[in-house]
């Protein structure tokens, strides 16, 4: 599994952060940073429910 963000899309507003913090993570910068491009499977239905959940659908996820 790997997570693509559309950071031209993204607002950084922490919805995903607040989901699965392990993968996702919004600093005092105000922008985001994807902690796991490639999370363990294990992590798979946050991540998914985190792409769901995504105000401006910047979130996806392959394989």
């Amino acid at each position: 599994m790997r997570v693509n963000v559309d950071f031209d899309q993204c607002e950084s507003n922490a919805v995903c952060m607040g989901i699965e913090p392990t993968v996702f993570e919004v600093r005092d910068d105000d922008f985001l940073y994807v902690l796991q491009e490639e999370p363990p499977e294990a992590l798979r239905a946050k991540v998914e429910e985190a792409a769901r959940m995504c105000p401006k659908q910047a979130i996806s996820v392959e394989g």
